[in-house]
């Protein structure tokens, strides 16, 4: 048998920061790993430059049934914390965009990073290991692997991550022990993911895959209520149209907030607002010129100084099916442009669903955090017994939120188990 004190189960960001931490502590730290080697998604994460924290990471910007539980470990490890590792082994880095901080060169720096960080708290990390039990007898943790010698444990800290990207070795394990052990679980969901047209909207847009707008992404405020929202999301960033549906930051950003059946609202003209009555046209105001034309070929005109020419051609053809009258139209009142312009700032689409887990960049949902100590992220149903990262009811924003709440967690546990 082999005796260690603290046990982490998960070789990822979560559970390196962790192992680093316990180690730092004088523990003696086991990592057991599944895969052959550790820390996959960073590697393959932000395209290969690792986008490894945001420079706005708060609380709010977390989705959980309690709002409230990241903010005691998101406080106690901030962004210019894990950035002050970053410049301690002189890793070069830039700020993309809204906060988002990338590798300049490979993703390898960071996981780098962590495994040298790890070598110096003498924490061991044993690779290509699978979990075959894990029980609790007389205060102590024993666990079976699949590479030989019982386990013994003081503590188990529990990082195996959430079922985004089952290629990468995704699977249902933490969420299986945490109900061994009596942990409800949060509805799991695909979050950070493209959404999929229903049949109509597909035959209508997806010839025009590839193009892109910056949009304003919601959902209704019922459906923020229902995702445990703080507050209603609203998200500006680019929307891009594919072969199945929508995609793009603003639609991934959205698609964690919402709720299968119900619809999401783009805003297709972000820098303008909707008008109140027909006398304030914003987006149309220039037809309202005496020598102006003011048919529909004209709208078109005029949309296409917001959005890309394909798309306001398509917008046309789909207003002039929906209201033929319009389509024949030389004049088109004043009422008929207010309302066009509102139809731009709410273009309503009802998913027809996501394209799941294998395109999913995170997993919302999972170990109910009301049994666990938001401060150590340890059970309170049993003792020594830590989760962390993404297996917990905790979903971060697109952006390198994510992985500061790995680095948080894994901190928060580290320093206790």
């Amino acid at each position: 048998m082999t005796e260690v004190d603290v046990l982490i189960l998960g070789a990822g960001a979560a559970g390196l920061m962790c192992a680093i931490e316990a180690g730092r502590r004088g523990r003696r730290t086991l990592v057991l790993e599944h895969a052959d080697r550790p820390g996959k998604k960073i590697l393959i994460s932000g395209g290969g430059r690792c986008n490894f924290t945001n420079l706005h990471a708060r609380p709010e910007n977390f989705l959980s049934a309690n709002p409230h539980f990241a903010k005691s470990a998101l406080a106690r490890f901030t962004p210019q914390d894990f950035i002050a590792l970053v410049e301690k082994h002189g890793i070069p880095y830039h700020e993309k965009t809204l906060g988002q901080l990338f590798c300049d060169r490979s993703a390898h720096d960071i996981l780098n990073l962590l495994l040298r960080e790890c070598d110096d708290a003498k924490a061991r990390i044993q690779l290509s290991t699978r979990i075959v039990a894990v029980s609790r007898i007389d205060s102590r943790f024993i666990v079976e692997t699949s590479a030989g010698p019982i386990i013994s444990s003081a503590s188990v800290v529990v990082a195996t991550g959430g079922l985004s990207i089952p290629k990468m070795g995704a699977t249902s394990f933490g969420y299986g022990l945490a109900r061994q052990f009596g942990h409800p679980i949060v509805e799991t969901r695909p979050g950070l993911v493209p959404l999929v047209f229903n049949s109509e909207d597909q035959s209508d847009w997806c010839d025009l895959a590839g193009i892109s707008a910056e949009v304003v992404a919601t959902v209704p405020a019922q459906q923020a209520r229902k995702s445990k929202s703080a507050r209603p999301a609203a998200f500006r960033e680019k929307m891009l149209i594919t072969h199945r549906g929508l995609s793009g930051p603003a639609i991934l950003q959205i698609s964690s907030y919402w709720q299968p059946g119900e619809p999401i609202s783009l805003d297709l003209a972000p820098d303008s607002a909707p008008p109140t009555d027909p006398t304030q046209l914003r987006i149309f105001a220039h037809l309202n010129h005496p020598d102006a034309r003011r048919d529909l070929a004209a709208t078109a005109q005029e949309l296409r100084a917001i959005v890309p020419g394909r798309f306001a051609d398509r917008w046309r053809a789909l207003h002039a099916r929906a209201r033929p009258a319009d389509a024949h139209s030389r004049a088109l009142p004043n009422t008929t442009l207010a309302e066009m312009e509102r139809q731009l700032h709410a273009w309503r689409i009802t998913p027809a669903g996501t394209e799941g887990y294998d395109k999913a960049e995170v997993t919302t949902g999972g170990v109910d955090t009301n049994s666990l100590d938001a401060r150590t992220l340890e059970s309170r149903i049993v003792p020594g017994l830590h989760f962390i990262g993404e297996v917990v009811d905790v979903t971060g924003w697109l952006g390198g939120y994510n992985f500061q709440w790995a680095w948080a967690s894994g901190h928060a546990a580290g320093q206790s188990a």
